[in-house]
């Protein structure tokens, strides 16, 4: 009787899995004489290597990633790891000029965070311990003398929160904390964090606010749902962790979009990262091309070329509709504080606008 076509896949499909079972068998024994413990032919987590490394191996921050994922178990991304590090001191100076303009008027504004985090994070902790990010960043500016005047704003409002000995941080706050530092009794906060444990400790930072709306949901979706507030002046502040690499930029066009129509006199701010150039022009040409009259600026700090998967080499702030002359306050600090963080020749600083409303 002839073998069928059925047979054959079979038999051949058998000798490939024979072939694999030899090789694992193979490899098993080899790990044995090196006295490395292993489960089917593999090195364990325990042992620290394994069978083939993976793209993880060679990069610093994919092995954080998977460092978070063990304590975090679904959320891959953890800010305590990376509290007061070069992005940070950047984003949250930024971030007090915003407001400070927002401030200069009597009337109220609104300040809404759609990825809050946990509000205060410990520097003596585990995660900041293992990473020592904020050494290269915030301590930076610690120990420098006669900054620019809106620096020295930023490093008194965090040493605010916790200096401890010899001029070291113990603490470092968050977005939510550092916009409550600076709101008016009449200005009001809505503050987005999906993940149930850094909810429950912005819960705890913020200890019952009366200003602050804290709401356990996704960030993204509260800008159709929770938008426009009371008050017709604010702030959105848009801080993902970029999980999604490249894709989260369609997640955050889809975000504004609904933020556009429904809070249109707000001023959007989206924070995204620098490794390679490629994944952000397309997000840059969106928002310069988009139907909405609206000025665009954008604010940049590299520590490194921006031609490397493998690390990140800076950071950048898109700012929609930004405060009058924001860009020559921006000038005032931004160089300094490149040169303050810089790693490498490359350092440098970026302002820039996408759109003008004139053109």
């Amino acid at each position: 009787m002839p073998f069928t076509n059925i047979d054959i896949a079979s038999a051949n499909a058998s000798r490939r899995s024979t072939r694999r079972c030899a090789r694992r068998l193979r490899r098993k024994r080899e790990l044995a004489k090196e006295g490395v413990t292993t489960e089917n032919g593999t090195r364990t987590a325990a042992a620290g290597q394994y069978d083939r490394p993976d793209r993880a191996s060679f990069d610093p921050y994919r092995r954080a990633m998977n460092t978070r994922a063990h304590y975090r178990g679904s959320m891959n991304y953890r800010h305590a790891f990376h509290a007061g590090n070069f992005a940070d001191v950047f984003k949250h100076a930024i971030l007090i000029g915003l407001l400070g303009a927002l401030k200069a008027k009597p009337t109220p504004f609104c300040y809404v965070d759609t990825h809050a985090g946990r509000g205060l994070y410990d520097l003596r902790g585990d995660a900041a311990q293992r990473t020592h990010e904020h050494l290269d960043g915030v301590q930076r500016l610690l120990a420098a003398t006669q900054l620019p005047a809106p620096l020295q704003a930023y490093v008194d409002l965090v040493r605010s929160f916790d200096a401890g000995d010899n001029g070291t941080l113990a603490s470092y706050p968050g977005s939510p904390l550092i916009a409550g530092r600076l709101m008016r009794e009449q200005d009001r906060a809505i503050v987005c964090e999906l993940h149930e444990e850094e909810a429950a400790a912005l819960r705890a930072a913020l200890h019952g606010d009366p200003r602050f709306a804290i709401h356990r949901r996704d960030g993204y979706a509260s800008l159709r749902a929770l938008l426009p507030p009371a008050q017709k002046r604010g702030l959105v502040l848009i801080d993902p962790p970029f999980e999604a690499q490249a894709s989260e930029y369609t997640q955050i066009q889809n975000a504004l979009e609904n933020a556009f129509e429904r809070w249109p006199n707000a001023i959007h701010a989206i924070w995204y990262p620098i490794k390679l150039r490629d994944p952000i022009a397309p997000f840059h040409r969106w928002l310069a091309s988009h139907e909405r009259p609206a000025d665009v600026l954008v604010a940049e700090l590299l520590l490194h070329p921006d031609n490397s998967m493998l690390r990140l080499n800076g950071c950048g702030l898109a700012i929609v509709n930004p405060p009058w002359q924001f860009d020559r306050e921006l000038g005032t600090w931004l160089p300094a504080l490149a040169d303050l963080l810089a790693q490498s020749r490359y350092g440098a600083a970026r302002i820039d606008w996408l759109k003008t409303d004139a053109g």
